[in-house]
Order: C-alpha cells, then structure tokens, then sequence
C-alpha cells in the first residue's frame, strides 16, 4: 500500500510539472478531431443524421489515427504487431471524449 501511495503522489507531481505539455497534447488531439470532422463536412448532409454521422466517424477515427502512430513505428522496429494496440486507442478515446464533454459545457455555458 506504502507503494502505491508514493506511486500516486510521484505521478502527481510529475503530471502537475508537465501541465503545459499535457495541455498541447489535449490540444493537438482535439485538433486532429477538429480536422476530421472539418473533412468530413463536405461528405455528410447538413441534416441532424449527417451531422451525428459525421461526428460519431471523426470521435471513432482520431483515437485510432493517434494509435496507430506508435503502432507503426514498433512494427517498423520490432517486426511485429503493437501490443495492446486497443487499450492504447480506448485509452485515447476516453481521453478525447473527456476533453470534448470540457470543451462541449465550457462554450454552453
């Protein structure tokens, strides 16, 4: 317990000295959702279903977009599949998801 304790309060730390570097990665992942859903205007209607299709596709394809960047370059290295490939891409979407949900109530309100 002792361990998990000074576990938790290292990676406190450490995440509160790289804030700044975890506010560019939040940044740059909401860019990239940005950019899908900006592609994908041209293709879907403007209606309320191609509105949700259009924005289920770029909440789907970003996570794996940013997933398969380490994947590629292991396979490069290694030679063989990314372990873990899809928790790495749950991990991203949860993440993706949590700072769309911030970004959807801050401009609400």
């Amino acid at each position: 317990m002792i361990k998990q304790i000074i576990a938790i309060v290292a990676l406190s730390v450490t995440f509160i000295m790289a804030m700044a570097y975890a506010q560019q990665g939040l940044q740059a992942l909401l860019a990239v959702h940005d950019w899908i859903s900006d592609l994908l205007t041209n293709i879907f209607s403007g209606g309320e279903a191609g509105s949700i299709t259009r924005e289920l596709i770029a909440l789907l394809a970003a996570p794996v977009i940013v997933g398969l960047v380490p994947a590629i370059i292991y396979w490069v290295v290694k030679r063989s599949w990314f372990p873990y490939f899809m928790e790495f891409v749950w991990v991203i979407w949860l993440i993706q998801t949590a700072a769309l949900v911030i970004l959807y109530k801050a401009t609400v309100i």
